[in-house]
């Protein structure tokens, strides 16, 4: 495995200044937004599908230092109500499984989507719970009329390129944990996996270790983030939390930097849980610690991982 990042942390940073500074922690890959929600500071799709000189360019600055791409991201909601949004983020997709088919990039990582509840939405409706009736009945629609449509051709067209679909399970959107994404599975077919990230897990109180374990091969990359659950908030309040992540003390759950809401044994598991499933890809560190600088989250991220995680590489055993 590499220790990795994704670089949407350094989108002030020039290219190149943000790799010399990656390699010098000691990390091995990067994760490259190319549009979407992580933006793309790094990453003009348009002018590298239409320069292959900038392509080489582009690469040779990664490969250049030693490091690696392992994915590229364009998080976004090709299902939205809205369909001027909809259009632009299929349009990053698309331009996206182009981009990693023209660099040899294997993985492309995004959101499922969340469509509206109704031909007349204009904003997205995520269902929760069955009851009352329209509430079930929503998302039958949603399924049937856009999900299915979408992922069933989107699937083909990564699976013709030549490319992985890596879904980041997230609440608010109707891949958000293990039941969710086989059923999009089911209509995507095998190009369609999982970018695996424990922190949306976490407050969802499902065991990320359990999931590796059913996810097995459909894991085709893996996020570095870590949530401390609030025992107090979470008494009072639950897990559904709609205030503004930088209200710390009164949240029943922020994201953390790796360690700081779950020890090192836990993500030593981790690791072993995704070695045993086949997985020996990029752990790509994702900061979102509200309590930490950005280079303070980061660079505690890498240490961890290099102190706990993955100096334990496999080994052979005497009796081999």
């Amino acid at each position: 495995m590499q220790i990795g990042v994704f670089t949407v942390l350094f989108a002030q940073r020039p290219f190149e200044e943000a790799l010399d500074y990656i390699k010098e922690t000691g990390c091995q890959a990067v994760e490259i937004g190319t549009g979407g929600y992580p933006g793309n500071a790094h990453c003009d799709p348009d002018r590298l599908l239409a320069d292959e000189g900038a392509q080489k360019a582009f690469m040779d600055a990664i490969t250049s230092r030693g490091l690696q791409i392992s994915a590229l991201s364009c998080h976004g909601n090709p299902l939205h109500p809205d369909q001027a949004i909809a259009a632009e983020h299929d349009r990053v997709f698309r331009q996206t499984v182009e981009l990693a088919r023209a660099l040899g990039v294997q993985n492309v990582i995004t959101f499922s989507g969340c469509p509206g509840e109704s031909e007349n939405s204009k904003r997205p409706s995520w269902v929760t719970c069955p009851w009352p009736t329209e509430f079930s009945e929503t998302l039958d629609w949603q399924w049937s009329e856009r999900v299915t449509p979408y992922w069933s051709e989107a699937g083909r067209f990564a699976r013709d390129n030549g490319v992985r679909v890596a879904i980041e399970l997230h609440p608010g959107f109707v891949a958000y944990h293990t039941e969710s994404f086989w059923r999009l599975r089911e209509i995507g077919g095998d190009a369609i996996g999982v970018n695996f990230d424990p922190s949306h897990l976490f407050w969802q109180q499902m065991d990320p270790l359990t999931c590796v374990r059913e996810l097995g091969d459909a894991i085709f990359h893996v996020h570095m983030k870590d949530t401390w659950l609030d025992p107090a908030n979470m008494r009072r309040n639950g897990v559904l939390d709609t205030k503004p992540y930088t209200d710390e003390i009164n949240r029943s759950w922020i994201f953390r930097t790796v360690g700081y809401g779950h020890g090192d044994e836990f993500w030593r598991a981790l690791v072993s849980e995704l070695r045993l499933a086949g997985y020996d890809g990029a752990l790509s560190i994702e900061h979102e610690d509200s309590l930490l600088s950005i280079n303070e989250g980061f660079t505690k991220a890498v240490s961890f991982l290099r102190e706990h995680v993955v100096t334990e590489q496999a080994g052979e055993a005497w009796w081999a």
